[in-house]
């Protein structure tokens, strides 16, 4: 069985395959929650999140000497937004804050992908 075999399509909730929602209205509070109550089936799904500050390529023997208090050069300039990923797809821009003692990530741009 190929890992295509188990997949479902979807239908496009946006689209023309939007099942008709009859006479039924509801206020932007009721459909905030029904979205909500429709996606809770997912909320404990786990997914792995990166924030990419920058990039550096070098060779092994450049990598292999590398000691505490060495400072690498990032491919990205003081400021510019960072990267953030889930599960290796890139989805938002953000900056980084500091939260009490921890590092944190405010996103500032999501990045709307083209799914085909």
């Amino acid at each position: 069985m190929s890992d295509t075999d188990s997949q479902v399509p979807l239908p496009d909730l946006n689209g023309t395959d939007a099942p008709p929602l009859g006479d039924v209205t509801y206020t932007d509070d009721e459909q905030a929650a029904r979205i909500a109550a429709d996606l809770e089936a997912v909320f404990d799904v786990p997914v792995q999140v990166s924030a990419v500050l920058g990039r550096s390529k070098m060779d092994v023997g450049e990598l292999l000497k590398l000691g505490p208090g060495t400072v690498l050069e990032l491919d990205r300039k003081v400021g510019e937004a960072i990267d953030i990923y889930v599960n290796n797809r890139l989805v938002a821009r953000g900056e980084v804050v500091l939260v009490e003692d921890k590092l944190g990530v405010t996103m500032t741009e999501i990045i709307k992908s083209d799914r085909n």
